[in-house]
């Protein structure tokens, strides 16, 4: 059914930090440098951003403190309980915990299992519901994990963990499909972090950038296959998004990126806690990156599966930053 008649169409999310909401003071307790700094109370999440500016038609589950111990949950996983661990401050429906990894989806913090446990409390909002699934930048996104795909594509050692984490989303799909048949599931593709501020003095050369490329392509490849046979799928292409943005490096090698312009603003591919940067000063995406991407994921949501969100303006993005940068 099609947000615009009115009904809130329920919105969860599995993942890690890149899902998060960056407004938990239980995970990132005031005072400290994560999350935006002094610029903390101003910079969002893309869920937080969602939340804000498409509250009336996306519905994250209220804000609040959800969660207990991962002691706790493991124990009442052993009676047959789906408890949510760690404890944190979020919207209800996110589920995303910061540095998980695909295990984490079905194992471990079992997110997924969480998150069906929830949905099984109203399944009738669920038929209409969407969830997105975003993580494994901690499993094969890393500088290791791309030194080795720079000498080889096909590194064993990370295609293992690439297949593993494909493997996690595959069950996870058939999970929540198994008690929700009609839910709508987002599958996010892996950001090349060979663009991400702090790796910028790596791999310089053309062929080693191009072998990371086609070493991330076999997760993105089979995600959109997923995606292609099952129309309740669709995928985001992470990769494509950032470059049809900020670009990418020059034919050296090195970073030849453009400013992306908010209003006034022009926002960088740097590293910073000023709105004015891409990235913040901890690594994670700042206000702008999360702002656009929210805006894009609403685009594919309304062609994938036709909500009718109203779309995310530019001018409404603007409006999200510090009034000195508007």
């Amino acid at each position: 059914m099609p947000a615009s008649t009115g009904e809130r169409v329920p919105l969860a999310v599995v993942g890690d930090s890149d899902s998060h909401s960056y407004q938990d003071r239980l995970s990132f307790p005031e005072g400290t440098a994560k999350r935006g700094g002094r610029y903390r109370w101003a910079t969002l999440q893309w869920d937080e951003v969602l939340a804000r500016l498409r509250g009336r038609q996306l519905d994250l589950g209220p804000w609040g403190e959800y969660g207990t111990s991962a002691r706790v949950a493991g124990l009442g996983y052993r009676l047959g309980l789906h408890l949510r661990a760690p404890r944190k401050q979020d919207y209800r429906n996110n589920f995303a915990v910061s540095g998980q990894g695909c295990g984490g989806l079905m194992a471990g913090y079992r997110q997924v299992p969480a998150l069906i446990a929830l949905m099984d409390e109203d399944p009738t909002a669920w038929r209409n519901g969407i969830v997105v699934i975003r993580i494994g930048v901690n499993d094969f996104g890393m500088a290791g994990q791309l030194d080795a795909l720079a000498r080889d594509p096909a590194a064993p050692q990370v295609q293992a963990l690439v297949a593993a984490c494909v493997r996690a989303i595959g069950a996870s799909i058939a999970a929540i499909h198994a008690h929700h048949p009609k839910t709508r599931i987002v599958l996010v593709g892996i950001f090349d972090n060979a663009h991400w501020p702090r790796y910028l003095g790596r791999w310089h050369s053309p062929r080693q950038l191009a072998n990371i490329e086609r070493g991330l392509d076999a997760f993105d490849h089979a995600l959109l296959h997923m995606a292609r046979a099952d129309p309740r799928v669709a995928f985001f292409d992470d990769r494509a998004w950032f470059a049809a943005r900020w670009g990418g490096r020059g034919p050296d090698g090195r970073p030849a990126y453009r400013a992306v312009t908010l209003g006034r603003l022009r926002v960088e591919n740097r590293e910073g806690d000023t709105p004015d940067y891409a990235v913040l000063a901890d690594g994670h995406a700042g206000l702008a990156w999360n702002a656009l991407w929210a805006q894009s994921l609403v685009v594919l949501l309304n062609a994938r599966f036709h909500l009718g969100i109203a779309p995310v303006r530019n001018e409404e993005i603007a409006a999200l930053l510090p009034p000195a940068y508007r």
